[in-house]
């Protein structure tokens, strides 16, 4: 019997074997699909939350709703308070305690990258609490008095009487809101942070613009805007007739008061402003800045490295700029060229409505002809289109040279390029080129239009903004056509370098003023020896530097790491390079941080290799 049963083990046994291998490896099997579902699963659940996230914050702004092209809660406007902040922190630490219940080792790439950008943005919101009256809530640049304004006029559509009955409704809320402004304003000035004493002019001329000539209300902006969008939109004119009656009660009983109310405050407020400019005279200025730094240009790169690269490329650009001298046959110093391009008539449109309207029409013939060949450079294009307008004659004193406001999702509002011709003599014809590319395609349009069209991800990431990728590509798309052999006048290249040159003193002037304690006028005046910028150009542009600190320093530093990556891409990758798949790999990935672009296109490398 035993002899029988030691027989059939020998035989049996190689059989059980190969069973059990088979088992092991329908276990193996089965785990990698196991696993494999804990990630889709994982991710989904995340990609899920961070819609609901993202939905449950949109509709707490009423504004952000109404620039997305949605109509719920059209009738009111942002609640900009102090108990609202700190209830968005509250919250914001609350959020970043779900998020990592999530486990990093269960989620696809993607989502991998969806969490780490919104674990990045929790962290930077709480971070920033600190520093949160930091800031200057009325500036000569995106302060409320034309902020609001601007989302009024470009952003608030009417197709329906109901959207002209909101707008009025919105105009009532000015009052709120400028309250709560001029709050903000107070905490601010009890902590000793008042905006230095050259913004004050510039944001009165605003309220007072805003306001209007008294006892020509059919003159003001909203009234004149209102009407437009309701005959455009075909409104019935009795139901026209009701909201006009409406809108100019809330002008004068709202709108105004709020603004008066403002200006009272302002014209206090700027007999205790100084000349101190730099954030180096907050409580804690040195640390803010340097958070600053590596918040605009997503490295940790200090104030001192940024400056030294600033000079660097400076003299760079110089000796570019020299060459260019050389071939249009210039005799005399470079700053002897600066001065010629500044005061030759040859290169500026009259400051007449005819040379604004031809110089508006150049730009758009710019953007449609590169437009027309972006196949050679680009696999993905937006579907939206875009427009080139004049900056408003409201806002065009205090507003910047020139920037891009995005469409609605959608498509029914376009993207727009807007150029300030308020001083023609500082908007040269050779910067033209260079400015389209930056503002309109293959620049910002692009960037935008593209991230709000791309399927998939979580909505969050098609509306994040880091300055130093977003403004780091608008900086490249100029330099892009130069080797697409646009820029075929050699002045219309040395307004290429020129606006180069700009973002590359940018990176001296700004740390020069927020840490090594410049003045104003020593800013102006390095502006002014380095590039060949008007006075007007260069004295607005240090404003702007000082009230948005380290912002100025993103765009270079962005434009440098990715010629970095593309270098390496070309160098490594060789006959196996397209340049199209790079920009796809920039465009498709969203707005983020320099190090995960690095990643992916690390990724990529490793791929084709």
């Amino acid at each position: 019997m035993i002899k029988t049963f030691i027989s059939l083990f020998k035989i049996i046994t190689p059989i059980l074997v190969f069973l059990l291998i088979l088992s092991g490896c329908g276990t193996t099997e089965a785990n990698d699909k196991d696993d494999k579902q804990v990630e889709t699963d994982q991710s989904e659940q995340l990609k899920a939350w961070l819609n609901e996230v993202y939905e449950r914050d949109l509709l707490l702004s009423p504004e952000d709703l109404t620039s997305l092209g949605r109509k719920e809660r059209q009738s009111e406007l942002n609640d900009m308070s102090e108990e609202f902040e700190l209830k968005k922190l509250a919250q914001a630490e609350e959020d970043l305690a779900t998020l990592q219940e999530f486990k990093m080792d269960n989620l696809d790439e993607e989502s991998k990258i969806s969490y780490r950008l919104f674990e990045d943005q929790l962290k930077n919101n709480i971070e920033y609490q600190k520093y949160r009256h930091y800031d200057y809530p009325v500036k000569q640049i995106h302060g409320i008095q034309s902020s609001l304004p601007s989302f009024m006029l470009n952003k608030h559509e009417i197709e329906t009487v109901d959207d002209a009955k909101a707008y009025v409704e919105r105009l009532k809320a000015f009052e709120t809101a400028f309250d709560q402004v001029i709050q903000n304003l107070k905490i601010r000035e009890k902590e000793g942070i008042i905006a230095p004493k050259f913004v004050f002019p510039y944001a009165l001329s605003d309220c007072k613009n805003i306001m209007g000539e008294e006892g020509k209300l059919l003159e003001n902006i909203f009234i004149k805007d209102l009407d437009a969008k309701m005959k455009k939109a075909g409104l019935n004119e009795n139901d026209q007739v009701d909201v006009m009656i409406a809108a100019i009660d809330a002008v004068c009983g709202k709108v105004n008061p709020a603004y008066q109310k403002l200006i009272d405050y302002l014209t206090l407020l700027e007999t205790k402003s100084k000349t101190d400019d730099g954030v180096w005279k907050f409580p804690e200025g040195e640390a803010f800045y340097q958070y600053r730094l590596e918040k605009m240009t997503t490295t940790s790169l200090t104030g001192d490295e940024i400056f030294s690269t600033g000079k660097d490329e400076v003299a760079r650009i110089h000796g570019e700029m020299q060459d260019i001298m050389d071939q249009v046959g210039f005799e005399g110093s470079l700053q002897d060229f600066f001065k010629f391009m500044k005061v030759d008539k040859q290169f500026y449109y009259p400051d007449s409505e005819a040379g604004k309207t031809t110089m508006l029409a150049g730009y758009q013939q710019i953007v449609d002809d590169m437009e027309a060949r972006l196949d050679e450079v680009f696999h993905t294009k937006p579907k939206a289109k875009m427009k080139v307008k004049a900056v408003e004659g409201w806002r065009e004193k205090s507003a910047g040279k020139a920037f891009y406001e995005e469409g609605s999702p959608d498509g029914s509002r376009k993207g727009t390029f807007f150029a300030n011709l308020y001083k023609m003599a500082d908007m040269p014809k050779y910067e033209m080129e260079a400015l389209a590319f930056h503002e309109g395609i293959p620049g910002h349009h692009m960037q935008t239009t593209i991230a709000q069209e791309l399927k998939g991800l979580p909505e969050f990431r098609k509306r994040l903004w880091y300055t130093a990728y977003g403004e780091g590509w608008g900086l490249y798309c100029e330099y892009l056509p130069k080797e697409m052999g646009f820029y075929e006048d050699p002045y219309s290249d040395f307004g290429r370098l020129a606006m180069e040159l700009w973002r590359a003193c940018r990176l001296a002037v700004d740390v020069g003023i927020h840490q090594n304690k410049w003045t104003r006028e020593e800013a102006i005046a390095y502006l002014m020896e380095n590039t060949p910028n008007s006075q007007n150009s260069c004295t607005k542009a240090i404003e702007r530097y000082i009230v948005m600190p380290g912002q100025a320093t993103g765009y270079k530093i962005g434009m440098i790491h990715i010629l970095k990556m593309r270098k390496k891409a070309e160098l490594t990758l060789g006959d196996k390079y397209d340049i199209r798949t790079f920009h796809d790999i920039f465009l498709k990935t969203g707005c983020v941080p320099l190090y995960i672009f690095e990643e992916r296109i690390d990724a990529w490398i490793d791929k084709e290799k």
